[in-house]
């Protein structure tokens, strides 16, 4: 369920949710947090946003009716790809899973994406036991298990790289259900 979610570019007035978001999940590391607000960061310098080239990192953030940040994603172009993109972050706040912000803000990115005729999303996870529903969430949205990396992160803590190819936008489509009430 999606009605009254809003997604929405964020701006660094949103840094501290992000920082409580990403902690609340509890499982990203501490160093994974900090790189998560370094991208953050960058993104929102005045350097990128006035540089008027399309910048490594984007985020949008989906709002409860009451503007409260549920969630966010961050995803950039994968450099030296043609029209590959890599899904960094997508991070909802657990008191507010179910409420279908992730789906939300998954569906956004993809559509985004779209619009600029990229071709796939890479999305990379852990084999870790908590990390089952993050692993089951892009399973369910037509992301297949594209590679598996043995002990990437630590001993017995696979990478699982996730791929989904997307189709172009249809030109002059008209939005679908799922974005229905979503501010671009």
């Amino acid at each position: 369920m999606t009605s009254g979610l809003e997604v929405r570019p964020l701006d660094v007035l949103h840094r501290d949710r992000i920082a409580d978001l990403l902690e609340a999940t509890g499982v990203f590391s501490e160093s994974e947090r900090t790189v998560a607000l370094e991208l953050f960061d960058e993104a929102l310098s005045p350097r990128v946003a006035t540089s008027g080239a399309e910048p490594d990192y984007s985020f949008l953030g989906a709002f409860t009716t009451d503007d409260e940040l549920a969630g966010f994603a961050c995803w950039g172009p994968t450099p030296d790809t043609d029209g590959t993109y890599d899904l960094y972050w997508l991070a909802v706040d657990p008191l507010l899973a179910g409420t279908g912000a992730g789906t939300l803000l998954l569906s956004e990115v993809e559509q985004r994406l779209r619009s600029k005729d990229a071709r796939m999303v890479v999305a990379e996870t852990s084999s870790r036991d908590d990390y089952e529903a993050t692993r089951w969430f892009y399973a369910k949205r037509g992301y297949t298990e594209a590679g598996r990396v043995a002990d990437f992160y630590a001993k017995s803590d696979d990478r699982i790289i996730f791929t989904k190819r997307l189709e172009p936008a249809a030109a002059g489509s008209a939005s679908t259900p799922e974005h229905q009430g979503v501010n671009r």
